[in-house]
Order: C-alpha cells, then sequence, then structure tokens
C-alpha cells in the first residue's frame, strides 16, 4: 500500500478568529488551542485520475480559545478571519501544493510536473441559517501554477446527539486557463513521450460534486470525523485527453479523522 501526503491539507485549517486585546494586552496574550492529528483516506493519485491512492495527511489546527466557529469543514484551507460578526466572517486564506509528477502515476509521464507550493487569497462565509453556512474562497498559485481558483460549497449541519454532528452540501469549482493547463494541459511537444492527444484547455468550471461528514466528539479534547467527497469533473477539466484517455471524470474520496486538542496560555 502507498501512501504519501496529499494535497488535502485543506483539513488542516488555522481557524483564527481576531479577539479585541484588553488594554496593555498584546492581541497573541490569553489563552489558546492547538488541534493535532491525521486524516487517513481514500482518494484519486492526481486530479482526473482512474486509480486511487490510500493516503495520510497532518490535521493541525490553532485558535484562541473562546473565538468559536460554528462550523468548519475539511475543505476549508487554513483562514485568518479580519472579519468576524458571527453570521459573517471574512479574511485570508491559503493553499499548500503538493507536487506532481510521473512518480504519482505513469499516466502522467511526459508531462511537465507541478511543483511544490501553494495558494494565496481570501474567503468570506456567511450563515443564512443557524444549520447553514455557504463558504467562498478565491486563490492565486504560487510557484505550483500561475492560475487563480475559486471554490464555492454550501453546508447543511445537524446535532443529532449533543456530540454527535452531520453535514452535507454541494461543491462547485471554477479555474483559469493558467491553471488548467498546469494540470489538464498536454503541449504539442509533449505529445510523443506522453502518448495523449495535444490539448490546450480554456478556463472556467472545473467541478461540481457534493461531500458529507459525521463529526463525533469523543471528549472534551479528543474529536474523529467520517467523510465522503464525489465531484464531476466539468468543461475544460472533463475535455482533457488525460482525464478522457486514461482518467475518470468521476472522482471520489473517502475516509476518516481524529484530532486531539491541547490548551496553553501566552503571557
Amino acid at each position: 500500500m502507498s501512501i504519501r501526503r496529499s494535497t488535502a491539507m485543506t483539513a488542516a485549517a488555522l481557524l483564527l478568529a481576531p479577539v479585541p486585546a484588553l488594554a496593555g494586552d498584546y492581541f497573541w496574550s490569553g489563552d489558546w488551542y492547538l488541534k493535532v492529528g491525521a486524516a487517513g483516506f481514500s482518494a484519486p493519485r492526481y486530479e482526473g485520475a482512474k486509480g486511487h491512492l490510500f493516503q495520510i495527511t497532518p490535521l493541525i489546527s490553532l485558535g484562541k480559545a473562546g473565538s468559536a466557529v460554528r462550523f468548519s469543514s475539511r475543505n476549508d484551507n487554513p483562514s485568518f478571519a479580519l472579519i468576524d460578526s458571527g453570521a459573517f466572517r471574512a479574511g485570508a486564506t491559503g493553499k499548500l501544493i503538493m507536487p506532481r509528477d510521473e512518480d504519482d502515476s505513469a499516466d502522467l509521464k511526459g508531462l511537465t510536473p507541478v511543483k511544490f507550493g501553494g495558494e494565496l487569497g481570501g474567503f468570506a462565509e456567511v450563515y443564512p441559517t443557524d444549520f447553514l453556512r455557504v463558504r467562498g474562497e478565491v486563490r492565486r498559485g504560487i510557484r505550483s501554477h500561475d492560475g487563480v481558483v475559486a471554490d464555492i460549497a454550501a453546508d447543511a449541519f445537524v446535532d443529532v446527539l449533543p456530540n454527535v454532528r452531520v453535514s452535507a452540501g454541494p461543491r462547485m469549482t471554477l479555474a483559469s486557463k493558467d491553471y488548467m493547463q498546469a494540470y489538464y494541459g498536454v503541449k504539442p511537444s509533449q505529445v510523443a513521450a506522453s502518448g495523449l492527444a495535444a490539448y490546450d484547455p480554456s478556463g472556467g468550471l472545473h467541478s461540481v460534486g457534493v461531500g458529507a461528514a459525521i463529526t463525533w466528539q469523543v471528549s472534551e479534547n479528543i474529536e474523529t470525523s467520517a467523510f465522503a467527497e464525489y465531484k464531476r469533473l466539468m468543461g475544460p477539466a472533463a475535455d482533457s485527453s488525460l482525464v478522457k484517455q486514461r482518467g475518470d471524470r468521476d472522482q471520489t474520496l473517502i475516509g476518516v479523522a481524529a484530532t486531539y486538542r491541547f490548551g496553553f496560555t501566552v503571557p
């Protein structure tokens, strides 16, 4: 069984809501928490792949004690809230991008590798009701690609027991031409080495799908969850020769996670 780090670092969200400092205090002064853990899941070997790979990724979450976030999803990327009114939050966000090359799959032989890098941008989320959150992120690639990616998700959530929460909702991703080129393009000079038809994608709708999760608060410090995601590649992504000749438009992910929460105080 092959295990590697995944791009699903989206589960390691840093949800840091600003907290007003008392006179004479620094903004970092006070009680904080640190959550550490891991997630194990089965996911496609690369975006658009047919074959799956079991992956393990660390989960790290840091926040100010008492700055409660009503709902968080494994899809949320690390974020820092600059505006937080309870029903509305907005601020900066980022995502770690792991490299992608033919070592991940022979399907990628002859294609331009995706370098290790990241994405930086902003997020906004709103609670239209007490049981529904809508969140959007827009990020620009750094080093891995030069494109822009936008994720939009809505999650309905309900506490079926005092310590058990069920959530689910739709997802949609849009991406620019530069992003599509990095992950789905095949240059004419790569046709012979890759065995794929040349393909120059445009930007547009990348995928639509749905996600669901069950979260169990085992104790005050221990939290576990089971989750599943399905997405269908659309438009330029689905039309890629990489996907048509070797991959699959239908992408699924299923896994479990566990975290432990530590508390500490900063003077």
